[in-house]
């Protein structure tokens, strides 16, 4: 393990949590932009946290251990992952603890610390939001490990360095099925990170929310580490997207401190183009009601079965 390997480790996980939540300002912007509305500031994700890092927490009275647990727990799960994603180079010392498959489980853990922390002081919204967070997390898992499984078969490799690596000296056009696993993990990506049309982000209506419904009993700097945790998510999300489906500009082994340098503006570009690609597809979209998430999710696992079984028998 090189020094330049360490630095180069330290500096993916330093930019993935300071640069989480201005993806998610970027989003808000363009969104704001797209809709005709003045547009909040790119920093306002950063200013929310700060203010709520200074405030006291208040606590139910029956809240155990896990409840103040949880949000450092789910905020670390999201830090090693986004260590295990090569978001700005391919061979990093992280990237070789963890696969792909592990990936999904670390989702999973974070998920779960998040639905028994909203039970655990017994709210009725809280409760509520667990079980359809649980439901969307059991429906979607199954996709994201088909999508994951035909880029694994593609590269002859789980790790998602390995799988980027292999997919960047390739011409993915060559890959039909490629088109339909994409689909499946932008639906994918939608329903985990709460977005619309599966969940409304920005709404404080109680029968619809699930996301920020297990949110409702936090407050200060654990609601600010909640947050945190859920731009930091969205920031993995696109960049396993990235890995998997536009895997170019990463630094490659033994790139130096050059092409270290030189795959930070490319990542930018990425979220640049991810975030706004985000915004306009929730802008032209409706909120789906809750009952019909299942049927949303289903689509997305049959067009990754889909792209497998066209790789299968045809082998594109």
């Amino acid at each position: 393990m090189s020094t330049l390997g360490i630095l180069a480790q330290a500096l993916e996980i330093i930019a993935a949590v300071l640069a989480a939540p201005l993806l998610l300002g970027w989003v808000n912007q363009c969104r704001a932009w797209l809709q005709n509305r003045r547009a909040p500031s790119l920093l306002q994700p950063y200013r929310m946290i700060r203010k709520l890092f200074h405030k006291d927490a208040v606590l139910a009275e029956n809240a155990s251990t896990l409840f103040r647990a949880a949000p450092y727990i789910v905020f670390g799960t999201m830090v090693v992952a986004a260590a295990i994603i090569p978001s700005m180079a391919i061979r990093l010392p992280l990237s070789i603890a963890a696969d792909s498959i592990a990936l999904v489980g670390l989702f999973a853990t974070a998920r779960m610390f998040l639905a028994l922390a909203a039970m655990d002081v017994g709210t009725a919204f809280g409760s509520m939001g667990a079980r359809r967070e649980m439901m969307i997390g059991f429906l979607a898992e199954p996709a994201l490990l088909m999508v994951i499984f035909l880029a694994a078969m593609i590269s002859h490799t789980t790790a998602l360095g390995g799988i980027a690596e292999s997919l960047s000296g390739q011409q993915l056009a060559l890959y039909p099925s490629a088109a339909f696993t994409a689909v499946a993990f932008l639906l994918v990506l939608l329903a985990e990170n709460a977005r619309i049309p599966v969940d409304n982000p920005a709404t404080h209506l109680e029968l619809t929310m699930i996301h920020e419904a297990m949110l409702l009993e936090y407050s200060a700097r654990h609601l600010a580490l909640m947050e945190w945790a859920a731009a930091l998510k969205l920031f993995n999300y696109a960049c396993i997207g990235f890995a998997l489906f536009v895997p170019w500009g990463l630094a490659a082994e033994g790139a130096g401190p050059v092409g270290l340098v030189a795959s930070i503006p490319v990542l930018g570009l990425k979220l640049l183009a991810a975030g706004a690609a985000l915004a306009l597809l929730e802008t032209v979209s409706a909120k789906l009601r809750v009952f019909r998430a299942s049927e949303f999710l289903a689509t997305a696992f049959l067009l990754a079965v889909l792209g497998v079984l066209v790789h299968l028998l045809l082998g594109a």
